[in-house]
């Protein structure tokens, strides 16, 4: 697969990056949440029935981790991403259930050239994670730390 290419001065104030397709199966629901959130509602049908929710659904932190695969894999680059010191209010909005299918998009809402190292910057983004129904099932804002574009032909 070809990821893009996008230097810091590509992340653009107001720009809006939808990518992914994922499918949630119930196994993956089921085996992530054994290994890593055993709650009854993430790995027991018959328990999650019973629960608040009326039937299995994801761990948020499950949807969380797909959506960073679909970002390494159509939105940040190799040759630019140098990670991220952080993230701040997640929320989970809506359950993801067996068969949903996700989506994500990204706004930028501002970028800072780092005034100590000018080789990268700080983009700080609105990640949003729709599933099939157009239902905005978890928002997050983060902050990704992207290098420059490199100087060709310099005097």
């Amino acid at each position: 697969m070809s990821r893009p290419t996008r230097w810091f001065e590509d992340l653009t104030e107001g720009s809006v990056y939808t990518f992914g397709d994922h499918e949630m199966t119930e196994a993956e629901v089921i085996g992530f949440a054994t290994r890593f959130d055993p709650q009854p509602f993430h790995i027991d049908a018959a328990a999650a029935q019973a629960s608040i929710f009326g039937g299995l659904i994801a761990s948020g932190w499950h949807t969380g981790s797909v959506v960073m695969r679909m970002m390494v894999d159509h939105y940040l680059s190799p040759e630019s991403s140098l990670g991220s010191p952080g993230m701040d209010e997640i929320r989970w909005l809506v359950p993801v259930r067996p068969g949903d299918r996700l989506r994500v998009r990204i706004t930028v809402l501002r970028t800072v050239a780092s005034r100590s190292k000018p080789d990268r910057g700080i983009v700080h983004s609105l990640t949003e994670v729709l599933n099939q129904h157009d239902q905005v099932v978890m928002t997050m804002k983060g902050m990704g730390m992207i290098r420059c574009r490199p100087v060709t032909g310099a005097l």
